[in-house]
């Protein structure tokens, strides 16, 4: 985010990381100064995701999540899978938070209420009196587990695509074919360009763009697709995106006793003054051309030509060009300087499209790791534990303890229980203890009701 990265079609080629570093550099150079920019180049700063510290960092941050899960898995799994039943006087306190008491409630009655509310119930006995505990999602706080995993898993998935994978962006002319990866690869693919269309509405904008895309592997056809945005071929492990175009110009160059040194289309893929440009160096010489297209409105179009030989080099060491000859063409006519000894022929102007080729061994880490993620925080926020511990000793009367996770509002819902049992009591007859009223809990010390908490736990 700090710094413009190279694009993905920079490693076609040394030329094209020469190009694509030199439109960096004309943008930090000025600000910063080339010894600076020189350094930040030899970091990676300018290719962060694919630098040895960049995976280094990845890696550490995958085991500090590993380690730290590990250290907290024994109290994750022990508060999950111990259980006590029976708690000592004390912790039916009433002067404590959430704690309750109330007469008339048999153990039968408080366990059918507290399953009502799909709470897990257990019962002992001990020095006479009943227990009961009762456990609502109990498992759930381990799928923080399933979180975790998701995190590391992101962050290997990170690794896997930014070592094996490969994204480069092709420049297609209309009828051409291109090579996915570079020439030796085995097993590479090519692509060819059967057809681009780029229909206008009547103001003039784009109403759409697409290309009729063949993909080869050793000359047999694998798959052929018109692609648009958003609808990409999928073919061998890769995806071809619809993602820009531009002009494009078909020339063909001689050398003065008629050798051809170039037949074919050359994309206009770069910008100056507004206007496509380009620059091809002419094969088997030391003669370099940039080329400028001009559409003036209500003109044919003119391409402009400029011939550079290399002389030398500069202070700096890059090299010297002079420029040798200038031109202009326009679709079907030749350009034939002495000076150069070459003949430029410009047969058309026509359009290239922009394809994003993609291997990604990466995705189905990334769409496993979102998946558990996802699983994880929706159980740990949507499934919160709450538990409760109730004590009914022989002369009928029973005391109650609340804890729930911190989501939990445990006024609403601990009320709300209290509520339930209080519809099932059984008023005591009269006697010799009569009817025991309840301790009130702390706070607001009504009968069976929580103490004030404000959605806190316990």
């Amino acid at each position: 985010m700090t710094f413009r990265q190279l694009p993905g079609s920079a490693i076609r080629t040394e030329a094209d990381y020469v190009a694509q570093m030199g439109i960096l550099r004309a943008m930090y150079e000025p600000v910063l100064g080339r010894p600076a920019v020189d350094v930040m180049e030899r970091l990676g700063l300018f290719s962060v995701f694919s630098t040895w510290w960049f995976t280094a960092l990845l890696a550490l941050l995958a085991v500090s999540i590993v380690v730290c899960t590990l250290d907290r898995l024994p109290r994750l799994w022990s508060q999950a899978a111990d259980i006590r039943v029976v708690q000592p006087d004390l912790f039916y306190d009433p002067a404590l938070r959430e704690r309750a008491a109330m007469t008339g409630v048999t153990p039968d009655a408080a366990a059918a209420v507290l399953r009502r509310r799909r709470f897990h119930v257990r019962t002992a006995v001990d020095v006479g009196a009943t227990y009961l505990y009762a456990d609502r999602h109990r498992w759930p706080r381990l799928a923080t587990l399933l979180t975790h995993a998701g995190l590391v898993l992101f962050l290997v998935a990170a690794a896997v695509s930014g070592r094996l994978g490969f994204e480069a962006g092709l420049l297609i002319p209309q009828g051409e074919a291109v090579p996915v990866e570079r020439l030796g690869t085995p097993g590479n693919l090519v692509v060819k360009n059967e057809g681009f269309s780029a229909p206008r509405l009547a103001d003039g904008r784009f109403a759409d763009f697409t290309t009729d895309l063949a993909v080869y592997r050793d000359g047999e056809l694998l798959a052929r697709k018109v692609i648009r945005v958003n609808d990409p071929l999928e073919v061998a492990g890769y995806s071809f995106h619809q993602n820009f175009f531009g002009p494009a110009v078909d020339l063909a160059i001689r050398s003065a006793d008629g050798g051809v040194l170039w037949d074919g289309w050359v994309p206009l893929d770069a910008a100056s003054a507004d206007r496509p440009y380009a620059r091809l160096a002419v094969p088997g010489t030391d003669i370099g051309l940039e080329m400028l297209l001009d559409r003036a409105e209500g003109k044919a179009p003119l391409l402009a030509v400029i011939g550079s030989r290399q002389t030398g080099t500069q202070s700096d060491g890059t090299p010297r060009f002079d420029a040798i000859f200038v031109g202009g063409l326009a679709p079907g006519t030749s350009l034939a300087p002495e000076a150069a000894g070459l003949t430029i022929d410009l047969r058309a102007i026509g359009a290239y499209t922009g394809i994003v080729a993609k291997r990604d061994p990466g995705l189905g880490l990334v769409w496993l790791a979102f998946g558990l993620l996802i699983a994880g925080l929706v159980i740990t926020f949507y499934f919160p534990r709450r538990r409760v511990w109730a004590r009914i000793d022989g002369g009928g009367e029973m005391r109650l303890a609340w804890s729930s996770d911190r989501y939990v509002s445990a006024r609403r819902e601990f009320g709300g229980l209290l509520a339930d049992l209080v519809a099932v009591r059984v008023p005591q007859p009269t006697g010799d203890r009569g009817d025991v009223p309840a301790p009130p809990p702390a706070g607001d010390r009504s009968d069976a009701s929580p103490a004030p908490t404000a959605d806190r736990g316990a």
